[in-house]
């Protein structure tokens, strides 16, 4: 699936999870969302399902530049994705973690509590910071 997403060009990734009974009602309602918002919009959602894992794609309509696509809508389109796997108690990052890219995005979505017991877990598994450096998790 990456492989043929990567030949139709640049795509909006969400690499995220939600409990297992919530993927569907996910699904149907973030689709609904997106092709309301954005006319023409292609998903492609796959993952490891059994888990709650869930890769949930968003491509720029067919014939569209991807690359204009991106640059105009990523931000509106992970706020619709981030705020609809908030609604269905998921995670905005699954099995990958917490990195440059979703570190403002959890401090949102988290409390500072959380975000704590986040950090110290971290350090408990990593005292000297030699594992992604710079990553929250």
């Amino acid at each position: 699936i990456p492989l043929a997403q990567a030949e139709e060009g640049l795509n909006i990734k969400h690499d995220i999870a939600l409990p297992v009974s919530r993927i569907p009602g996910f699904v149907q309602s973030t689709d609904a969302a997106l092709h309301a918002a954005f006319p023409g919009v292609r998903l492609v959602n796959f993952g490891h399902l059994g888990d709650g894992n869930l890769h949930y794609n968003v491509q720029a309509p067919e014939g569209a530049d991807a690359a204009q696509f991106l640059k105009d809508r990523e931000a509106a389109v992970n706020r619709l994705v981030y705020d609809a796997v908030s609604a269905h108690d998921g995670s905005i990052s699954a099995e990958h973690g917490i990195g440059e890219l979703k570190r403002d995005e959890l401090a949102q979505r988290k409390s500072p509590v959380a975000l704590s017991m986040m950090r110290a877990i971290k350090a408990a598994l990593d005292p000297q910071n030699l594992m992604n450096p710079g990553r929250l998790l």
